[in-house]
């Protein structure tokens, strides 16, 4: 197993990031600002570590912000190296603790912020650290935002569109967002046709986030969207429709094209196998059957009802695929869930039901018993 994610904040990277500053700014001091840096380090999550270090730079870098932020600028290292971030991996989370300094230091100084904020993004994300900012400048910081949505850079377009999501992963609540989605709609209007594929995915997920606050909204939105849609277009709506999809909403399926009904059975199940231990896998393989004389398009997802800590039993969705079934035809299916224990579930023993869902509607087809980790493993399957 490797290295947990939050080693890469580690004295290497500290004395690194000393020696950044140093370069650019003489009169840094490089030992005393590792020092206080590394100081309970290694105590710390990922995130806490960012913070820690931040600290140590607002003690170190000179007083003045507007003059911190400049030395901060000037020891930047090259922008992402193309329009995407896949392959980037860790490396961009070096200047975390950059971000976390302006937002924790910058409000008073919205130019100089904005100015920091335009150049870390190019490098990393400033989407987190521009959420203090449309909290105390909503129009301001959205004034700057709009303009942004025109930037030649892709990664500054994307920061218009992940900064205001409703629900944004690692982020603080912004309740103006939550009061006023319609000015986010009109930032995300500007980007619903982006020439990259990252700004897209980042439009998306807003909608996805905005369909847990407001799913009228979000429904008209898409609906408005697909009327002469690009096939580029399309894909956005349908991953921004992809919560609403799994909760099998009537109104998200209905505009994908798979509103109606289908007219299946199914046979062949086989869920092995009936006894697992936490951190193991189940098969689960069934056959689809058309009962219908006409093609039937489908959409084909499986949910297993995970057992939470407090005994309850709540349902994860896992997307399978997208059918076109012949007239009386058969479609065979195949998929492995995993019991391993992760940081965002950790299996629980109990019985787990498995339902498959065609075009929203549930289709029970058995269940499957998680035991300890310890305990007798017992194999079998379940067949109906």
């Amino acid at each position: 197993m490797g290295d947990p994610l939050k080693t890469f904040f580690s004295p290497a990277l500290v004395r690194r990031l000393a020696g950044d500053l140093a370069g650019v700014h003489p009169g840094f001091p490089a030992r005393a600002f590792v020092a206080r840096a590394t100081t309970g380090l290694d105590r710390l999550e990922l995130l806490d570590r960012g913070r820690h270090i931040a600290r140590a730079l607002a003690v170190h870098l000179p007083a003045p912000y507007p003059d911190a932020v400049d030395v901060l600028i000037r020891s930047l290292g090259p922008e992402h190296a193309s329009d995407e971030l896949i392959g980037a991996g860790m490396a961009p989370f070096y200047y975390l603790p950059h971000t976390i300094f302006v937002a924790e230091h910058g409000l008073d100084h919205f130019e100089v912020s904005m100015r920091a904020q335009y150049e870390l993004t190019k490098r990393f994300s400033a989407e987190s650290s521009i959420r203090p900012f449309i909290i105390k400048y909503p129009e301001r910081t959205l004034g700057q935002l709009r303009e942004w949505a025109h930037d030649s850079n892709p990664h500054v377009r994307r920061l218009v569109s992940e900064g205001t999501r409703l629900r944004l992963p690692w982020a603080a609540r912004v309740a103006w967002l939550d009061e006023h989605p319609d000015r986010v709609l009109a930032l995300l209007e500007l980007l619903k046709d982006d020439p990259a594929s990252v700004v897209r995915r980042s439009v998306a997920n807003n909608l996805n986030d905005l369909g847990k606050v407001h799913p009228a909204l979000l429904m008209r939105t898409c609906e408005s969207w697909l009327v002469t849609a690009s096939s580029d277009r399309r894909a956005l709506v349908e991953h921004a429709l992809r919560s609403a999809v799994k909760r099998g909403e009537a109104d998200a399926l209905r505009l994908l094209g798979y509103g109606q009904k289908a007219s299946v059975a199914l046979d062949e199940v086989r869920i092995s196998p009936r006894r697992v231990a936490i951190g193991g896998r189940v098969a689960i393989e069934f056959t689809l059957c058309g009962r219908s004389r006409r093609t039937q398009e489908m959409l084909v997802d499986l949910a297993v009802h995970f057992i939470k800590a407090d005994g309850r039993a709540a349902p994860k969705v896992f997307k399978l695929k997208r059918v076109v079934m012949p007239p009386r035809g058969r479609v065979a299916f195949s998929t492995s869930v995993s019991l391993a224990v992760h940081t965002t579930r950790k299996p629980q023993p109990g019985r787990h039901m498995v339902e498959v869902i065609v075009n929203g509607t549930s289709n029970p087809v058995g269940s499957f018993q998680v035991v300890p980790a310890t305990g007798t493993r017992k194999r079998g399957s379940i067949r109906r």
